[in-house]
């Protein structure tokens, strides 16, 4: 019986039609979580007018959603390693896409509020679970490149809402935006026929007809075979115990602490600026139309700093390209509060959305490399529901600032702060205590009478 490293495979192997079908339905699972978030923001100005809300008011009902979608993070996303992430995927889709459906139809704030909450936690659960997937089946050589641009699908889904916006909400109203939510749930049936399980989750339970099934479509070369020893013993011997408490283990406390810090900041000035971007710029003195044309482009410098980022990752590092955006990010958002130029404000929203979604964009997958296999998914979503917390807040803090005295502009001053609070955190991650320091090079054992390797 030969002993073949599927992790290892998967790493040396080159992007074929079998990764492209990962990559599409990621890309579109996160592309309608892009869009479900962004629509709030986007449809608050004429929200707030229809429910009579205030702006602390509307921006606590930002927060109770993104509460939502942390326990969705914890709770969700690390059961995606006990049941599957490609249910727990599915799950996510039929939770955030009913009940987007659903809040578009609430008659009043209060059961508004109850079905964005439901929502949320589809959510919540989606991005750790298509990360880690994504990461899983993606080749080493370009896996940091691959990740950020599956995640450019949040980007676009963002900007697809803001067109819609844009074009139709004046006429068709805000509520038309979360009638389209209810789209995944068609596309549902396809996924689950389509779409690949963790080859994780196949391991622990023995599966290796499906493992070898995967396998010869990663690899037609390789000629696996369901009798051929898929590491199951080590695997499952890795796989014991509580995985949350792992994170802690063999020197990954610092770095654990330090992750949970820099997407905390992330998440905080993504949320802010996706809530309250529309509204700001509307305050400043654009019109609606105006105003959302700032959303589009803050999307469109999210997938550009995703792509530009990703391609120097590659070359530079994890780290150094994310030291370097929360850096310049900074600098964008005191430059933002200073300004009144609107070519310079479109180009500093744009470099605004490179260095928050964006650094976001490629921190997923620095997170999801560091941890093993076994608590990748676990150790991603903890680290997301804990930066949740700064997403929760940030509706709130800059609603209030909106409410203060100040000029709206300003506001882009408090980006700043988590910006450079992301960049500090991230010093104290201890890369050689990750797990991709300790990757060895792929083996296969046969028996003496052939010795011949993969």
């Amino acid at each position: 019986m030969r002993i073949v490293q599927a992790s290892q495979v998967i790493a040396e192997s080159k992007f074929n039609k079998f990764h492209l079908l990962v990559f599409l339905w990621c890309f579109y699972a996160i592309a309608f979580d892009g869009f479900d978030i962004a629509m709030y923001g986007i449809g608050l100005p004429l929200m707030i007018d229809d429910f009579g809300l205030t702006v602390v008011e509307a921006g606590a009902i930002g927060s109770y959603t993104l509460i939502g979608m942390m326990i969705g993070s914890f709770l969700l996303g690390s059961l995606s390693d006990l049941i599957g992430r490609k249910k727990m995927i599915a799950i996510c889709m039929l939770l955030f896409s009913v009940f987007s459906l659903l809040a578009g139809l609430a008659p009043n704030p209060l059961l508004f509020t109850i079905m964005r909450f439901i929502a949320a936690l589809g959510m919540g659960g989606l991005m750790p679970a298509v990360i880690a997937h994504m990461t899983e089946y993606s080749p080493k050589k370009n896996r940091a490149l691959i990740v950020a641009t599956m995640y450019c699908g949040y980007s676009i889904g963002a900007i697809l809402a803001s067109l819609t916006g844009m074009y139709l909400m004046e006429t068709l109203g805000w509520r038309f935006l979360y009638w389209l939510g209810i789209i995944p749930l068609f596309t549902l049936p396809f996924f689950l026929k389509y779409f690949p399980e963790s080859l994780s989750f196949y391991i622990v339970r023995n599966q290796g007809d499906q493992i070898a099934k995967v396998l010869n479509r990663i690899d037609p070369k390789g000629q696996y075979q369901a009798t051929d020893d898929f590491e199951y013993k080590s695997v499952k011997e890795r796989a014991k115990g509580f995985p949350a408490k792992k994170l802690f283990l063999d020197n990954r406390a610092v770095s654990t602490l330090a992750f949970w810090m820099t997407v905390f900041s992330c998440l905080l000035m993504i949320y802010g600026l996706n809530t309250w971007l529309p509204k700001i710029m509307q305050e400043s003195g654009f019109g609606i139309t105006s105003s959302l044309s700032f959303s589009l482009v803050l999307a469109v410098g999210q997938i550009g700093g995703s792509l530009i980022g990703g391609y120097l990752v590659d070359r530079l590092g994890h780290r150094n390209v994310l030291l370097l955006m929360f850096l310049i990010g900074a600098v964008c958002f005191v430059s933002l509060s200073l300004t009144s130029n609107l070519v310079l404000l479109y180009v500093l929203i744009a470099i605004g959305g490179a260095c928050t979604g964006g650094t976001q964009n490629l921190v997923n997958p620095y997170i999801s490399e560091f941890y093993p296999q076994e608590i990748r998914t676990t150790g991603l979503s903890i680290t997301v529901g804990i930066g949740r917390i700064g997403a929760i807040s940030a509706p709130l803090i800059i609603g209030l600032l909106l409410a203060a005295n100040l000029a709206p502009k300003h506001t882009f001053m408090a980006f700043a702060i988590p910006s450079i609070i992301g960049g500090l955190s991230l010093m104290f991650v201890q890369e050689k205590y990750g797990s991709f320091e300790k990757r060895h090079k792929t083996y296969t054992s046969y028996p003496k009478t052939n010795t011949e390797s993969i």
